[in-house]
């Protein structure tokens, strides 16, 4: 009988008594061990494939070639048209272009909007979170002012080492409800060997959240998993004992297995040291170092002469491990589903998968990519695009009265990333168009998962038209309906089961929708 209620609260269960983690706040659990954390989850994504591999992954499908912008102004709470909306928005989005796909947008002057953006999240998967200043460079003498440094998260930290308390956590001052008043940046990374000599590891900037008007000054991107949390922890944390672990093994296992393969046999001698003596005369010493200088070698057709007694055992070797790929694969498939990835898509192995546990994996893995593309979204590129709306506007580059009263109605945008991709194309071009004609989906909603821009698509198929018939070629892009393609379900006969699956998964999917 349970000592308590829950038997999971239990205090005398053999296997639960010693089992008594703390219980501190969010910033009291993280702050004091999120430098190790980080430090662990660089070392992987440095040093093992498998956790390199899933960060870029994860890059590949959020953020792909980048993220781009699609102006939505909320027209209907400035008073305006929706044909006044789409112009506005289609000059907005050529301005932000000039300005995205060029280098003023980085401090640095190295990356684009796109490659910050990369930058961005692959930092927030590996340190848990990124930190962005966005600048004021007028001198520089750019179309605009407004420029991005991106700063590595170990430079935020309370400066000269104070301890944290109420207001201040981690390098981020905090107000009572716990709003980021400033952050605390160091002015050089505490690690940097190639710091110069005038600038001190010990020196910070205090940088105010916002700017007296309310402009930001400071991007502190980060997942909040609890209330109070003011740092971001790395993706990799939950399976980084159990990723060491594996590497540990996996080399244990080739070092074995490369020490058996250059083994080919054994000899063995009867003889003990007295016999030896007695055959041979002299020393057993005398002996011993003979038998070192003799080397047997073989090859083919080789005749190999031993001494008396002596037997050419040949060598067996235990590996590899025959359970070795099965435990692997195991351990793998859980430190998949730590980082929300499908073992299909963190092993680029879908030899084992036919069509509809593909499509269900990759279904799965595109939800998670798509909250995690939102949240980018919101956290990260829609503040720097408002940034730099203000900018313009404030410029008279782009017209927008009361902008300051109407903020959220002016700045009202979404971004398109890379495309879901398909499984099979046909198949799921028969779905969209099946979508589209019950009225459940639009064009514009059928394009975005491609990762296209609807009206750039209308527009280019208008362009291809009219040229056709300039030329006097006529229509050679009629529409098709894919739902009656021919040979449609005549696939390969390798797997008869897989397509009965998949025409019965189709049929679903249509009764479905």
């Amino acid at each position: 009988m349970s000592d308590t209620s829950h038997r999971a609260a239990s205090l005398t269960a053999r296997e639960l008594s010693s089992w008594l983690p703390g219980n501190g706040s969010a910033d009291g659990d993280l702050l004091g061990e999120l430098p190790t954390l980080v430090g662990r989850s660089r070392d992987l994504t440095r040093n093992h494939g498998v956790a390199s591999g899933a960060a870029q992954t994860m890059v590949d499908n959020v953020v792909g070639t980048g993220l781009r912008l699609v102006a939505l102004p909320d027209y209907r709470a400035l008073g305006r048209t929706k044909e006044w909306a789409d112009d506005w928005a289609r000059d907005v989005e050529s301005l932000w272009r000039g300005w995205a796909e060029g280098f003023e947008c980085d401090a640095a002057l190295s990356l684009n909007f796109a490659g910050l953006t990369t930058q961005v999240f692959r930092s927030g998967f590996i340190n848990g979170e990124a930190l962005a200043l966005p600048l004021w460079l007028p001198e520089r003498g750019g179309a605009f002012a407004t420029t991005i440094q991106l700063v590595e998260p170990d430079r935020l930290s309370n400066p000269s080492g104070k301890p944290d308390d109420k207001t201040l956590r981690g390098g981020v001052e905090i107000d009572d409800y716990g709003a980021p008043l400033a952050y605390f940046v160091r002015k050089s990374h505490p690690g940097d060997a190639f710091m110069p000599f005038s600038v001190s590891a010990d020196e910070w900037q205090r940088i105010p959240a916002r700017t007296p008007f309310g402009r930001r000054r400071a991007l502190h991107i980060h997942d909040k998993e609890r209330s109070g949390q003011n740092r971001g922890k790395p993706a990799l944390t939950s399976i980084m004992p159990m990723f060491k672990m594996l590497d540990h093994y996996e080399r244990s296992e080739l070092q074995a297995a490369v020490v058996n393969a250059m083994i080919a046999a054994f000899i063995e001698t009867p003889l003990d040291a007295e016999t030896v003596v007695e055959m041979f005369g002299g020393s057993y010493e005398d002996y011993d170092t003979k038998r070192k200088e003799w080397k047997a070698k073989l090859a083919g057709g080789s005749i190999i002469t031993t001494f008396p007694g002596d037997k050419l055992s040949p060598f067996t070797p235990s590996r590899p491990n025959s359970a070795y790929g099965a435990f692997v694969e195991n351990i793998l498939r859980h430190i998949g589903t730590g980082l929300n990835l499908p073992f299909e898509l963190l092993m680029k192995d879908f030899s084992k998968t036919n069509y509809s546990s593909a499509r269900a994996a990759l279904l799965e893995a595109w939800r998670f990519f798509s909250g995690r593309r939102q949240w980018l979204a919101t956290y990260w590129a829609k503040p720097v695009y408002e940034l730099w709306l203000e900018e313009a506007i404030n410029g008279g580059k782009i017209e927008a009265p009361d902008f300051y009263t109407n903020r959220a109605a002016w700045s009202r945008c979404k971004w398109i990333g890379p495309g879901r991709g398909w499984v099979d194309p046909v198949k799921e071009a028969q779905a969209s168009q099946i979508r589209m004609e019950a009225g459940l989906s639009t064009l514009e909603d059928e394009c975005a998962m491609q990762g296209l821009d609807w009206e750039e698509v209308l527009e280019q198929r208008a362009r291809e038209k009219a040229k056709m018939k300039e030329l006097g070629l006529g229509d050679l892009t009629p529409s098709i309906a894919v739902k009656s393609l021919p040979g449609q379900g005549k696939e390969s006969k390798q797997d008869t089961t897989d397509d009965e699956e998949e025409d019965d998964n189709a049929s679903m999917e249509q009764s479905d929708q």
